[in-house]
């Protein structure tokens, strides 16, 4: 066998257990007292593609601190949206008449560099940065929403692609590869009435088979001379360095996508074992094709086999702090990954069960 699993950082694995808790937001120092603010306007009853508002900024502010982004940057990905954008039509702060508020709040210095996140054009932005246009000293020539050229300074470009990156991975999954097909690319002109099964909410909730690519080759982008040492580099990608081609994602997922809805033979395992395989060479980056691998593996016997996918998968899921595969949460799929971990190297309690009904009583008994 041979596949690009990965060793678990133990480092990153304790930051990631932090913030499993619910509470880990109001325990940060520097976005806590922001806190009750942003959730007196109402976040958690907004719909928010994959949940809710709330949920989308805790997730997003949750990649960041996993990151170990310095404090204007995971305050960006909190407040990330609460002016508005040209993508969400949530406004929970009216930058004509509470900007003042929000920055006795925060800070000046954060909130112009929110307020900026939410008025520059992020279209553009991310065309720009894709299309490889960063200029040599790391500023971007840009546009405000409203057509007013601009000029992002090479530390406001670093802290943008950061929390774009953290901003797709919380929410990306197959109804926007629909009704966003091709973004930063989208065709406009689209008719929902004609495309009407694509707009049904939320859909198959597959993986997005596009979006991966997009966010390895923002990461990459932090490696050009002038953003390189800016901000603390994602522990995604091999820490931003490593290439996801275009093909590749699409395939990985599709391969991963056609085991999870069983169109694969259901008898003996072989086929969807290989299946899995596949998609983990083409796309070694994400958990969840690993985890579901492990499972396959710990019922064929092949315990060591299931313990290298397992520590492999956790280490993916640490090292973003959000899920992929977006029909459960993230702090789901670290739960259940520990589970396999432990009923690969337990004997005893926690072993894991030859009877099918026995694995509703699974609980973690170690430290896995």
């Amino acid at each position: 066998m041979n596949l690009p699993f990965q060793a678990l950082n133990p480092d990153l694995f304790t930051r990631a257990q932090a913030l499993l808790d619910d509470e880990w937001l109001a325990k940060d120092a520097d976005l806590a007292p922001v806190l009750p603010t942003v959730l007196a306007r109402g976040v958690g009853q907004d719909w928010h593609k994959a949940g809710t508002f709330r949920h989308h900024l805790a997730g997003v502010a949750r990649s960041l601190a996993l990151w170990q982004q310095p404090r204007h940057v995971r305050l960006l990905g909190l407040l990330h949206s609460v002016y508005g954008n040209a993508f969400v039509d949530l406004v929970k702060f009216d930058a004509a008449t509470e900007r003042s508020r929000l920055q006795a709040l925060v800070g000046q210095a954060e909130e112009e560099l929110v307020y900026l996140f939410c008025t520059a054009s992020r279209r553009e932005f991310v065309q720009k940065v894709l299309a490889g246009q960063i200029e040599a000293d790391g500023s971007l020539p840009l546009h405000t929403n409203q057509g007013e050229a601009i000029t992002l300074a090479p530390d406001v470009v670093a802290a943008f692609i950061v929390v774009s990156m953290a901003d797709t991975i919380e929410q990306w999954f197959s109804w926007q590869d629909d009704i966003y097909s091709r973004f930063p690319d989208t065709d406009t002109s689209r008719q929902q009435p004609v495309h009407w099964m694509a707009s049904l909410w939320p859909g198959p909730m597959r993986p997005s088979g596009r979006m991966l690519h997009q966010i390895n080759r923002l990461g990459l982008a932090l490696q050009h001379p002038a953003l390189k040492n800016r901000l603390p580099i994602p522990p995604v990608f091999s820490s931003c360095t490593a290439a996801l081609g275009a093909r590749d994602d699409a395939a990985a997922a599709s391969l991963y996508w056609s085991v999870i809805q069983q169109d694969q033979p259901l008898v003996d395992l072989d086929v969807a074992t290989g299946v899995l395989e596949q998609a983990v060479r083409l796309n070694p980056w994400v958990g969840e094709p690993q985890m579901v691998l492990a499972q396959l593996y710990l019922s064929a016997g092949r315990r060591e086999d299931a313990a290298r996918a397992a520590t492999s998968a956790l280490q993916a899921f640490c090292s973003w702090g959000n899920a992929w595969d977006k029909r459960v949460q993230w702090d789901a799929w670290v739960a259940w990954t520990r589970i396999l971990l432990q009923g690969a190297t337990a004997d005893g309690p926690g072993a894991w069960p030859e009877r099918l009904d026995k694995l509703n009583n699974l609980a973690l008994r170690e430290a896995a």
